[in-house]
């Protein structure tokens, strides 16, 4: 492991060396290469920590009377880096490409730079041991990703308010976590979070409370959560193309990985109501993400307000596995953990890949407008298999990853039943049924972005010539597409790979409450009762137990006698039957029912159009317009026009309506304190007039203030 790490340092280290010396023109073949050398040493070092269950602790240097900065890894922070390595190396290739092709032309050795020093400074935070280098290492995050934004070639003014908005909230959540830190730090001499972690023990629950509230909303500024997440949209809106996929699949999991340091690791919860008010952050921030994605036209906004929603439904999952801590459910709890970390592996993958997908139609088309695009398929069909299969992974459609994750987060809001307070489960329902309805909708958001992306008429000027995307590109793609598909046909390796995270947060396995062992080579096949196995041998359970290693291809959750199975499921035989339908399907349609037919050609006649016209077609913003109505109670726009040309006064020829939408959480939260702070601004400007008895009254004033607060004390 300690090997492993030396490697990424070395080669983010030996890029940036490199990247000075070198050419511009070179700078993508450096950042290819080493890029994925550091993100392959990354992916090798949190696998060697979860399989062999051995952790790495390196003391650097001490700072006396403050800490020892300290290195180390965990199960958890493993769980971060394996995600990290497999994001960072086919983003390595797609930037690379980029840079090959001119993306960033004249910022070249600056964007090398600054992107292999951003991969340092993630792998430093995860693999932080004290809170000193953890704050160091996130400061340089945030400033690195700052100048990524606002440094890109031709910014304009938008996007340099991106970059400042950015980095603002980012400092902001900074503090309150920094705080939040100090606050279960007080006491504990040294700032070691072995030290903190048993510091927390002798909190009491006021002081709980603030550090939760502090570290929870800190660092959901970072991780984009409700209401702290107006920075996201924009940012990934202006980001550029080859950093866009990094800035989603890696910098984002940041936020969630402090939330989780804190909240379960360092300082387990041991009242429900944090809990229960991270389960309704995060369901409020899935529906308010997906609301948001699918009425958005442009596809990188898209995405980003999609992210707001895979976060949502990450820290749904962690929410209930602090619920499920507090009241003494080890098992549901490991459950929750295992969903929320496994939901956060495969929105890394899904969004990395669609971001990428979205980077080649950019290059290609030069507009990310999906009113615009149109029958990409026919001009690039790799690019659109690539950006099919990210489609289906974050609309949860089996046999792809996030089907399994976003499925075991639902079943984890059913085990709700098991407690014993009537308004946790009232809660647990709520937010189950929101979540339900989030899936829902991102269906219908990434159907809109792949037909209107890539099939139908080409909307396109007919003068832009369009080609398929960069091989570097495609490579990105296709290793991402894989790896979805992994993800979620083989849940059953998954799952006791992220188990030590899980019991690290809740001292159960989630794989055996999980993964029964069924298969005769996993060490506790023997434990199943006979009449079980007996039962689910006759349906096939134990298919490939001869080839296969580990404990089976089923994911289920064990009752009791009376209820002897709570739910189960199996993409790994769903893709077989799936496939089998699907050949079946194309042989009955092909083969039987069309055999006697005989194709025949004949003028289309369209409702007496002569032509169908692309302007004719339906487009993204008519597909999205039922959701835009059924919620407009929540999106609230405002009518900046409104005017129609008539003919005569009664005929009516055009109607131009134009609505601004600002977000709800900007409309409720951030546009009220922006007045009251510019009144009393106003106020103490016009407090300021010259007077010189008027400042002498003010002085009095203050002393009174004083005086009586000293009284009273």
């Amino acid at each position: 492991m300690l090997i492993f790490l030396i490697v990424f340092f070395a080669a983010c280290g030996t890029g940036i060396v490199l990247s000075i010396a070198v050419h511009p023109a070179h700078q993508g073949t450096v950042l290819a290469w080493l890029g994925s050398i550091a993100a392959l040493a990354a992916a090798a070092a949190g696998a060697a920590a979860l399989l062999s269950g051995a952790g790495l602790t390196l003391a650097l240097w001490p700072l006396p009377g403050i800490t020892t900065l300290t290195l180390r890894v965990d199960a958890l922070s493993a769980v971060f880096l394996l995600v990290a390595g497999l994001v960072l190396l086919p983003a390595s290739i797609y930037a690379g490409s980029e840079l090959r092709a001119g993306s960033v032309q004249g910022h070249e050795r600056g964007f090398t730079i600054m992107l292999l020093g951003l991969y340092a400074s993630v792998m430093l935070i995860l693999i932080a041991g004290d809170v000193l280098l953890f704050l160091l290492a996130w400061e340089v995050m945030s400033i690195l990703c700052y100048l990524l934004v606002v440094r890109a070639p031709g910014s304009q003014n938008g996007q340099v308010f991106s970059g400042y908005l950015l980095l603002a909230m980012g400092e902001a959540g900074t503090l309150a976590a920094a705080l939040g830190f100090l606050v279960l730090a007080r006491g504990a001499g040294s700032l070691g979070f072995e030290a903190l972690r048993s510091n927390g023990t002798t909190l009491g629950a006021d002081a709980r409370w603030v550090v939760f509230l502090l570290s929870f909303f800190g660092f959901g500024v970072k991780a984009g959560l409700v209401p702290v997440n107006s920075w996201l949209q924009r940012a990934y809106a202006s980001a550029p193309r080859p950093f866009a996929p990094v800035l989603a699949g890696a910098t984002l999991n940041l936020g969630l990985y402090g939330i989780m340091r804190i909240n379960a690791d360092l300082l387990p919860s041991t009242q429900a109501g944090m809990g229960l008010l991270a389960l309704v952050v995060g369901a409020s921030s899935a529906l308010l993400g997906i609301l948001y994605a699918t009425t958005d036209n442009d596809l990188k906004a898209m995405l980003a307000h999609s992210s707001i929603e895979n976060v949502g439904v990450v820290i749904a999952g962690f929410g209930a596995g602090m619920v499920f801590v507090a009241a003494h459910y080890p098992a549901l709890a490991a459950m929750a953990f295992v969903a929320a970390l496994y939901h956060m592996s495969n929105h890394s993958l899904f969004k990395t890949l669609l971001f990428v997908g979205v980077g080649a139609v950019e290059q290609q088309t030069g507009t990310r407008d999906m009113d615009r695009l149109g029958g990409l398929m026919r001009w690039m069909p790799l690019t659109s298999l690539g950006f099919l299969a990210g489609a289906l992974s974050i609309a949860a459609l089996p046999p792809f990853n996030g089907f399994v994750s976003e499925w075991l987060t639902l079943q984890v809001m059913l085990r709700s039943a098991e407690l014993s307070s009537t308004g946790g489960k009232i809660v647990f329902a709520l937010c189950g049924a929101i979540l339900a309805l989030a899936a829902a909708l991102a269906v219908t958001c990434f159907v809109k972005a792949f037909a209107m992306s890539f099939l139908g008429m080409r909307r396109l000027e007919e003068r832009r010539s369009v080609r398929e995307a960069a091989r570097g590109a495609l490579a990105s793609m296709g290793i991402l597409a894989v790896l979805c598909l992994a993800f979620g046909v083989l849940p059953t390796y998954l799952i006791p790979l992220l188990d030590p995270a899980s019991m690290q947060l809740s001292g159960a396995s989630a794989a055996d409450a999980l993964v029964p062992p069924f298969f005769v080579s996993a060490a506790a096949h023997g434990s199943l009762p006979a009449a079980f196995v007996a039962d689910f041998r006759d349906i096939g359970a134990q298919v490939g137990q001869q080839v296969l290693p580990g404990r089976g291809l089923v994911v289920m959750h064990r009752g009791g006698t009376a209820n002897p199975v709570v739910f189960a499921m199996s993409t790994s035989y769903m893709l077989p039957v799936l496939a089998g339908l699907l050949l079946l399907t194309y042989v009955i349609i092909r083969l039987w029912l069309t055999r006697t037919r005989r194709l025949a050609q004949r003028e289309r006649w369209d409702g007496g159009v002569q032509r169908l016209l692309p302007e004719m077609t339906y487009t993204a913003t008519g597909f999205s317009n039922p959701v835009r109505v059924v919620f407009d109670a929540i999106f609230q726009p405002t009518t900046v026009e409104d005017t129609s040309e008539t003919v005569a006064e009664h005929f009516r020829v055009a109607i131009r309506r134009e609505k601004e939408r600002v977000h709800l959480v900007d409309k409720l939260v951030f546009q009220p304190v922006r007045s009251a702070t510019l009144w009393f601004a106003g106020v103490l400007a016009a407090m300021h007039h010259g007077r010189i008895n008027a400042y002498v009254t003010y002085a009095f004033l203050a002393l009174l203030i004083v005086f009586a607060a000293l009284a009273m004390y």
